[in-house]
């Protein structure tokens, strides 16, 4: 039997094997797949590598991961508790917008590796990881409101239900004292959907 690692080492292998998105490929430095705990009880998506990810190697490494690490020691947790990766495994050039037609090159891989860590509670990070799970959805109006949806396995043949917490992306909050408060306020929550989720058990 292989380990959850194991099986997320194979899913960023199949990744470069499968020529996901080469061009933007060509134009990174280091792909960034996803790191933390393979057991995590929370999964955090944000949307694309940028700069700093894209050097390193790892995930919401700038200005905002360390806002994103402050209130993850907030409630209680530590980096490596939880798991952080993005929709795009490659940094967009310019740090542009991730376009449709890349996310939904990226998304059976994003599906398979939730898969392998099973979380109690996603986590999407700003309106392009959010609208992956919840189309149609505006992030102004459900933040912090957390979604049960059923999503069918990357393999076609069941299906799994997700509780999708949909939050501001910390970059934009760096930037608006209102809305990084309204993200710390969004946070502390988390816990409370822990404890619901854990209690339905």
């Amino acid at each position: 039997m292989k380990t959850k690692q194991q099986q997320l080492d194979e899913i960023q292998a199949r990744i470069v094997a499968d020529k996901i998105c080469l061009e933007l490929a060509e134009t990174s430095t280091n792909m960034v797949f996803g790191e933390g705990s393979p057991d995590a009880p929370l999964f955090f998506i944000g949307e694309a590598p940028g700069k700093q990810e894209d050097l390193t190697g790892r995930p919401f490494v700038g200005a905002s991961g360390k806002f994103l690490e402050e209130m993850l020691n907030g409630i209680g947790f530590k980096r490596e508790d939880v798991y952080i990766t993005s929709i795009l495994k490659y940094r967009p050039p310019d740090n542009r917008d991730p376009f449709p037609g890349e996310k939904k090159a990226f998304l059976p891989y994003l599906q398979a590796q939730l898969e392998v860590i099973q979380p109690k509670v996603v986590v999407t990070l700003g309106r392009h990881s959010m609208n992956c799970f919840l189309p149609g959805l505006q992030i102004s109006k459900v933040h912090g409101e957390p979604q049960r949806i059923r999503v069918r396995t990357s393999d076609g043949q069941g299906e799994m239900t997700l509780v999708i917490l949909p939050l501001f992306h910390p970059a934009a909050a760096l930037y608006n004292g209102s809305m990084r408060q309204t993200l710390v306020d969004d946070f502390a929550r988390i816990p409370a959907i822990l404890k619901k989720i854990n209690d339905e058990r």
